[in-house]
This record gives C-alpha cells, structure tokens and sequence, in this order.
C-alpha cells in the first residue's frame, strides 16, 4: 500500500510541475489588476538650457516625453531608499551655505513607488542645490 500511495504522490506532483511549466508567464497575474507605473510630471524654468519645459517621465515601464527617460528613471531608482522620500523638502531647521545657484525652477508632480508627489524646487540656497543636483538627470543640469 505504501507504494501505491508513493506512486500516486509522485504523479501528482509531477502532473501539477507540467501543467505550471505550461502556463503563460503572465498568468501569474490576478486578471484584472494592473501594476502600478511610476509617472511624473516635470516642469522645469529658468534652467539656462534646453531643460526649460514640461514633460512626461514614466519608469517601470520607461517612457513619456522627458528627453533621456531611461536615466531619469534609473537616477530615481538609485535614490530611492526604503524610509527616505527623495522628493522630500529641505528640513525647516537646516543649516544651509547662502550661496545662490541660479533662477531654476522645478515642480515635479505625479505618483512614485505608489505615492503622491507634488514637489517644488529651486537653487536659492546650497540645501537646495544639492536637493536639485540629487535628482539630475530628472532635473537638468545647470551651469549656474
């Protein structure tokens, strides 16, 4: 009777092996249901450049209107850490050089990691300079 009962176990797993192999891979998914994408809207003055205008970033998967959304996308992928926000403002009690950076200006709104973002940004301090270089090529670079 053991072997019988062997027997029986080693057939079902290996029926239930093939008719997995055999699904689609898509067929993991719950019908229906859509993975989130990561779209922000990136509006950008006084930059000093090609980089004044708004445009469209989509990551995961990459696309939209901004002009090297591959980068972008990566670059936002290598800053986003589990517990930091990297849209986040400049904390109110920071100690910042007064230095100025130029009159750039960004507004950076959409979804990220599922998330809501409304973020602005400019260059009127070294906190902020350093906030906006963090997320070039998001934001372009400037030479002021």
């Amino acid at each position: 009777m053991e072997i019988r009962m062997l027997r029986r176990l080693v057939l079902t797993a290996a029926a239930s092996a093939a008719a997995l192999s055999a699904l689609p891979a898509t067929a993991h998914a719950a019908p229906g249901i859509v993975a989130p994408t990561d779209r922000l809207t990136v509006t950008v003055t006084g930059s000093g450049g090609t980089g004044d205008g708004t445009y469209e970033l989509n990551c995961h998967p990459t696309g939209g209107t901004h002009p090297d959304a591959a980068a972008a996308c990566a670059g936002l992928d290598e800053v986003t850490v589990y517990g930091t926000d990297p849209f986040a403002p400049v904390p109110a009690d920071s100690m910042c050089t007064m230095q100025y950076g130029g009159p750039a200006t960004a507004h950076i709104t959409g979804t990220w990691q599922g998330r809501p973002v409304d973020a602005t940004f400019d260059r009127s301090n070294g906190c902020e300079i350093s906030r906006w270089d963090s997320l070039v090529p998001v934001l372009p670079a400037t030479s002021a």
